[in-house]
Protein backbone atom coordinates (compact mmCIF):
# COMPACT_ATOMS: atom_id res chain seq x y z
CA UNK A 1 0.00 0.00 0.00
CA UNK A 2 1.29 3.65 -0.95
CA UNK A 3 2.08 6.13 1.57
CA UNK A 4 -0.20 8.33 0.90
CA UNK A 5 -3.13 5.99 1.33
CA UNK A 6 -2.27 5.69 5.19
CA UNK A 7 -3.51 9.10 5.88
CA UNK A 8 -6.17 9.38 8.54
CA UNK A 9 -8.00 12.49 6.57
CA UNK A 10 -9.94 11.16 4.03
CA UNK A 11 -11.14 13.52 1.10
CA UNK A 12 -14.19 13.43 -0.28
CA UNK A 13 -16.12 15.04 -3.48
CA UNK A 14 -18.38 14.52 -6.30
CA UNK A 15 -17.78 13.75 -9.84
CA UNK A 16 -18.78 17.59 -11.22
CA UNK A 17 -15.60 18.55 -9.67
CA UNK A 18 -13.44 17.84 -12.89
CA UNK A 19 -9.84 16.97 -11.40
CA UNK A 20 -7.83 14.96 -13.86
CA UNK A 21 -7.80 11.03 -12.95
CA UNK A 22 -4.16 11.42 -12.56
CA UNK A 23 -4.22 13.93 -9.54
CA UNK A 24 -7.67 11.77 -7.94
CA UNK A 25 -5.50 8.71 -8.34
CA UNK A 26 -2.23 10.46 -6.71
CA UNK A 27 -3.73 11.84 -3.95
CA UNK A 28 -6.33 9.16 -2.78
CA UNK A 29 -9.78 11.60 -3.68
CA UNK A 30 -11.91 9.23 -2.99
CA UNK A 31 -15.14 10.87 -6.26
CA UNK A 32 -18.32 10.29 -5.85
CA UNK A 33 -20.26 9.90 -9.01
CA UNK A 34 -23.62 12.40 -10.62
CA UNK A 35 -25.30 10.61 -13.14
CA UNK A 36 -25.96 12.13 -17.05
CA UNK A 37 -28.68 10.36 -18.74
CA UNK A 38 -30.06 11.15 -22.46
CA UNK A 39 -33.46 9.80 -21.94
CA UNK A 40 -33.59 6.11 -20.32
CA UNK A 41 -30.15 5.72 -21.10
CA UNK A 42 -27.74 6.75 -18.37
CA UNK A 43 -23.79 7.70 -19.60
CA UNK A 44 -20.78 5.15 -18.69
CA UNK A 45 -19.07 8.01 -15.64
CA UNK A 46 -15.76 7.22 -17.84
CA UNK A 47 -17.07 8.12 -21.00
CA UNK A 48 -15.02 9.57 -23.78
CA UNK A 49 -15.37 13.33 -23.64
CA UNK A 50 -15.61 14.20 -27.64
CA UNK A 51 -18.31 11.33 -27.85
CA UNK A 52 -20.43 12.83 -25.49
CA UNK A 53 -20.44 16.31 -26.92
CA UNK A 54 -21.22 14.99 -30.24
CA UNK A 55 -23.99 13.09 -28.64
CA UNK A 56 -25.25 16.47 -26.95
CA UNK A 57 -25.16 18.37 -30.45
CA UNK A 58 -27.34 15.55 -32.06
CA UNK A 59 -30.25 15.38 -29.05
CA UNK A 60 -32.72 17.94 -29.63
CA UNK A 61 -33.57 18.04 -25.23
CA UNK A 62 -30.17 18.31 -22.94
CA UNK A 63 -29.14 15.55 -20.62
CA UNK A 64 -30.21 15.36 -17.18
CA UNK A 65 -27.92 15.10 -14.12
CA UNK A 66 -28.76 13.56 -11.17
CA UNK A 67 -27.07 13.98 -7.56
CA UNK A 68 -25.61 11.06 -6.09
CA UNK A 69 -28.30 9.13 -3.36
CA UNK A 70 -27.90 9.84 0.16
CA UNK A 71 -27.10 6.05 0.26
CA UNK A 72 -24.48 6.14 -1.75
CA UNK A 73 -22.56 8.60 0.06
CA UNK A 74 -23.49 6.64 3.34
CA UNK A 75 -21.73 3.40 2.01
CA UNK A 76 -18.52 5.38 0.75
CA UNK A 77 -18.45 6.97 4.64
CA UNK A 78 -18.52 3.46 6.42
CA UNK A 79 -15.66 2.32 4.17
CA UNK A 80 -13.46 5.09 6.01
CA UNK A 81 -14.84 4.82 9.18
CA UNK A 82 -14.06 1.30 9.34
CA UNK A 83 -10.62 2.69 8.81
CA UNK A 84 -10.79 5.09 11.32
CA UNK A 85 -10.09 7.96 8.82
CA UNK A 86 -11.69 11.46 9.55
CA UNK A 87 -13.74 12.00 6.65
CA UNK A 88 -14.12 15.57 4.83
CA UNK A 89 -16.40 16.24 1.89
CA UNK A 90 -16.41 19.11 -0.14
CA UNK A 91 -19.61 19.08 -2.72
CA UNK A 92 -20.65 20.81 -5.81
CA UNK A 93 -22.56 24.23 -5.16
CA UNK A 94 -26.00 23.20 -2.77
CA UNK A 95 -27.90 26.05 -5.59
CA UNK A 96 -27.17 24.00 -8.84
CA UNK A 97 -27.83 20.58 -7.05
CA UNK A 98 -28.73 18.47 -4.04
CA UNK A 99 -25.86 16.90 -4.00
CA UNK A 100 -24.61 18.43 -1.07
CA UNK A 101 -27.89 17.80 1.08
CA UNK A 102 -27.59 14.23 0.41
CA UNK A 103 -23.66 14.26 1.79
CA UNK A 104 -25.35 16.30 4.72
CA UNK A 105 -27.98 13.47 4.91
CA UNK A 106 -25.49 10.72 5.43
CA UNK A 107 -23.56 12.13 7.42
CA UNK A 108 -26.48 12.52 9.86
CA UNK A 109 -27.14 8.80 9.31
CA UNK A 110 -23.37 7.62 9.81
CA UNK A 111 -23.35 9.57 13.01
CA UNK A 112 -26.96 7.84 14.22
CA UNK A 113 -25.26 4.75 13.50
CA UNK A 114 -22.43 5.66 16.25
CA UNK A 115 -20.17 6.78 14.46
CA UNK A 116 -17.25 8.77 16.81
CA UNK A 117 -14.62 9.95 14.02
CA UNK A 118 -14.84 13.35 12.91
CA UNK A 119 -16.86 14.17 9.63
CA UNK A 120 -17.34 17.48 8.18
CA UNK A 121 -19.71 18.41 4.93
CA UNK A 122 -18.63 21.69 3.04
CA UNK A 123 -20.46 23.60 0.04
CA UNK A 124 -18.36 24.45 -1.99
CA UNK A 125 -20.77 27.27 -3.36
CA UNK A 126 -18.98 26.40 -7.07
CA UNK A 127 -18.39 23.78 -9.64
CA UNK A 128 -15.93 21.80 -11.97
CA UNK A 129 -12.80 23.25 -11.24
CA UNK A 130 -13.56 25.73 -9.16
CA UNK A 131 -14.92 22.95 -6.74
CA UNK A 132 -11.84 20.39 -7.86
CA UNK A 133 -9.38 23.35 -7.04
CA UNK A 134 -10.94 23.22 -3.09
CA UNK A 135 -10.60 19.56 -3.19
CA UNK A 136 -7.28 19.09 -4.77
CA UNK A 137 -5.95 21.79 -1.93
CA UNK A 138 -7.56 19.84 1.42
CA UNK A 139 -5.83 16.10 -0.60
CA UNK A 140 -2.41 18.05 -0.82
CA UNK A 141 -3.19 19.59 2.71
CA UNK A 142 -3.63 16.07 4.25
CA UNK A 143 -0.65 14.87 2.53
CA UNK A 144 1.44 16.79 4.20
CA UNK A 145 -0.40 15.57 7.81
CA UNK A 146 -1.95 19.19 8.67
CA UNK A 147 -4.46 18.49 11.13
CA UNK A 148 -8.08 18.13 10.45
CA UNK A 149 -9.84 21.38 11.72
CA UNK A 150 -6.99 23.47 10.12
CA UNK A 151 -7.96 21.65 6.75
CA UNK A 152 -11.61 22.55 7.17
CA UNK A 153 -11.20 26.17 8.82
CA UNK A 154 -8.87 26.59 5.63
CA UNK A 155 -11.08 25.46 2.63
CA UNK A 156 -13.85 26.99 4.39
CA UNK A 157 -12.32 30.46 4.13
CA UNK A 158 -11.38 29.11 0.59
CA UNK A 159 -14.45 28.75 -0.33
CA UNK A 160 -15.33 32.69 0.69
CA UNK A 161 -12.15 33.86 -1.38
CA UNK A 162 -11.98 32.11 -4.12
CA UNK A 163 -13.76 33.03 -7.91
CA UNK A 164 -15.19 31.06 -10.69
CA UNK A 165 -15.85 32.18 -13.85
CA UNK A 166 -17.14 30.92 -16.96
CA UNK A 167 -17.11 31.74 -20.59
CA UNK A 168 -19.63 30.30 -22.83
CA UNK A 169 -19.37 30.01 -26.30
CA UNK A 170 -22.69 28.54 -27.33
CA UNK A 171 -26.21 30.01 -26.04
CA UNK A 172 -27.88 26.87 -26.89
CA UNK A 173 -27.51 24.96 -23.59
CA UNK A 174 -28.67 27.53 -21.42
CA UNK A 175 -31.65 28.02 -23.37
CA UNK A 176 -32.75 24.21 -23.72
CA UNK A 177 -31.67 23.99 -19.84
CA UNK A 178 -34.74 26.97 -19.22
CA UNK A 179 -31.93 28.98 -18.00
CA UNK A 180 -31.99 31.94 -20.59
CA UNK A 181 -35.15 32.99 -22.76
CA UNK A 182 -35.00 31.83 -26.15
CA UNK A 183 -36.07 35.02 -27.83
CA UNK A 184 -33.12 36.99 -26.20
CA UNK A 185 -30.93 33.75 -26.36
CA UNK A 186 -31.58 34.19 -30.44
CA UNK A 187 -30.55 38.30 -30.41
CA UNK A 188 -27.38 37.55 -29.01
CA UNK A 189 -26.32 34.40 -30.97
CA UNK A 190 -26.99 37.01 -34.09
CA UNK A 191 -25.06 39.45 -32.37
CA UNK A 192 -22.04 36.80 -31.41
CA UNK A 193 -22.92 38.00 -27.96
CA UNK A 194 -21.01 35.61 -25.50
CA UNK A 195 -21.86 35.58 -21.86
CA UNK A 196 -18.77 35.41 -19.13
CA UNK A 197 -20.29 34.12 -16.34
CA UNK A 198 -19.56 33.74 -12.35
CA UNK A 199 -20.10 32.02 -9.51
CA UNK A 200 -22.29 34.18 -6.73
CA UNK A 201 -21.29 34.20 -3.35
CA UNK A 202 -24.40 32.08 -2.33
CA UNK A 203 -22.99 29.28 -5.36
CA UNK A 204 -25.34 29.86 -8.23
CA UNK A 205 -24.02 31.14 -11.75
CA UNK A 206 -24.75 34.32 -12.66
CA UNK A 207 -24.01 36.69 -15.72
CA UNK A 208 -20.93 38.93 -15.20
CA UNK A 209 -20.90 40.78 -18.47
CA UNK A 210 -22.49 40.40 -22.06
CA UNK A 211 -19.85 41.10 -24.81
CA UNK A 212 -19.47 40.99 -28.28
CA UNK A 213 -16.66 38.61 -29.80
CA UNK A 214 -14.65 35.49 -28.21
CA UNK A 215 -11.59 36.85 -27.96
CA UNK A 216 -12.91 40.05 -25.66
CA UNK A 217 -14.53 38.06 -23.85
CA UNK A 218 -11.98 35.78 -22.87
CA UNK A 219 -9.71 38.61 -22.06
CA UNK A 220 -12.32 40.39 -19.65
CA UNK A 221 -12.05 37.62 -17.68
CA UNK A 222 -8.38 37.15 -17.70
CA UNK A 223 -8.52 40.78 -16.27
CA UNK A 224 -11.07 39.84 -13.48
CA UNK A 225 -8.32 37.20 -12.15
CA UNK A 226 -6.12 40.27 -11.91
CA UNK A 227 -8.38 42.09 -9.77
CA UNK A 228 -7.85 39.50 -6.83
CA UNK A 229 -4.66 39.55 -4.87
CA UNK A 230 -2.68 36.09 -5.17
CA UNK A 231 0.02 34.74 -3.69
CA UNK A 232 1.51 32.94 -6.69
CA UNK A 233 3.82 30.05 -4.61
CA UNK A 234 0.47 29.09 -2.76
CA UNK A 235 -2.42 29.44 -5.18
CA UNK A 236 -3.84 27.17 -7.89
CA UNK A 237 -5.28 28.84 -11.03
CA UNK A 238 -7.50 26.02 -13.11
CA UNK A 239 -8.82 26.19 -16.04
CA UNK A 240 -11.13 23.94 -17.13
CA UNK A 241 -12.58 23.39 -21.32
CA UNK A 242 -15.63 21.75 -22.69
CA UNK A 243 -14.17 20.06 -25.85
CA UNK A 244 -12.06 23.14 -26.50
CA UNK A 245 -8.53 22.79 -25.76
CA UNK A 246 -6.35 24.70 -28.03
CA UNK A 247 -9.14 27.91 -26.88
CA UNK A 248 -7.76 26.75 -23.10
CA UNK A 249 -4.24 26.64 -23.33
CA UNK A 250 -4.39 30.17 -24.95
CA UNK A 251 -5.83 31.67 -21.78
CA UNK A 252 -3.67 29.32 -19.78
CA UNK A 253 -0.46 30.92 -21.23
CA UNK A 254 -2.37 34.72 -21.57
CA UNK A 255 -3.16 34.02 -17.76
CA UNK A 256 0.42 32.68 -16.82
CA UNK A 257 2.10 35.78 -18.79
CA UNK A 258 0.47 37.66 -16.43
CA UNK A 259 0.14 35.52 -12.93
CA UNK A 260 2.93 33.32 -12.49
CA UNK A 261 0.81 30.62 -10.43
CA UNK A 262 3.04 27.50 -9.41
CA UNK A 263 0.09 25.26 -9.11
CA UNK A 264 -1.83 24.60 -12.17
CA UNK A 265 -4.74 22.67 -13.02
CA UNK A 266 -6.26 21.97 -16.38
CA UNK A 267 -8.59 19.65 -17.24
CA UNK A 268 -11.62 19.08 -20.11
CA UNK A 269 -15.09 19.54 -18.21
CA UNK A 270 -16.90 16.28 -17.28
CA UNK A 271 -20.27 15.37 -18.66
CA UNK A 272 -21.99 16.97 -15.20
CA UNK A 273 -20.59 20.48 -16.30
CA UNK A 274 -20.18 20.02 -19.81
CA UNK A 275 -24.23 19.66 -19.96
CA UNK A 276 -24.65 23.50 -18.60
CA UNK A 277 -21.58 24.74 -20.54
CA UNK A 278 -21.95 23.25 -24.03
CA UNK A 279 -19.19 22.96 -26.41
CA UNK A 280 -16.21 25.72 -26.76
CA UNK A 281 -17.14 27.07 -23.17
CA UNK A 282 -13.61 27.46 -20.87
CA UNK A 283 -13.92 28.06 -17.02
CA UNK A 284 -10.98 30.00 -14.26
CA UNK A 285 -11.26 29.12 -11.12
CA UNK A 286 -8.84 30.86 -8.55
Amino acid sequence: MSVHNMTTIKIITDSSCDLPKLIVDELGITIVPLSVHFGEECMPPHMELCDFYARMKTESVLPKTSSPSPLHFLTDYQKKAEVNQDILVICLSSALSSTYNHALMAKEMLIEEGYQGRIEVIDSKTASLGLGVLAFKAAKMAENDVPFEQIVEAIRCSVASSGTLFFLDTLENVIKGGRLDRVRGAVASVLNIKLVMKASEEGSIEVMDKIRGTQQALKRMIAKVGEAVHDYDKDVIAVAHSNCEERAREVLNQLLQKHPFRNVLFANMGTVIGTYAGEGGVLIAY
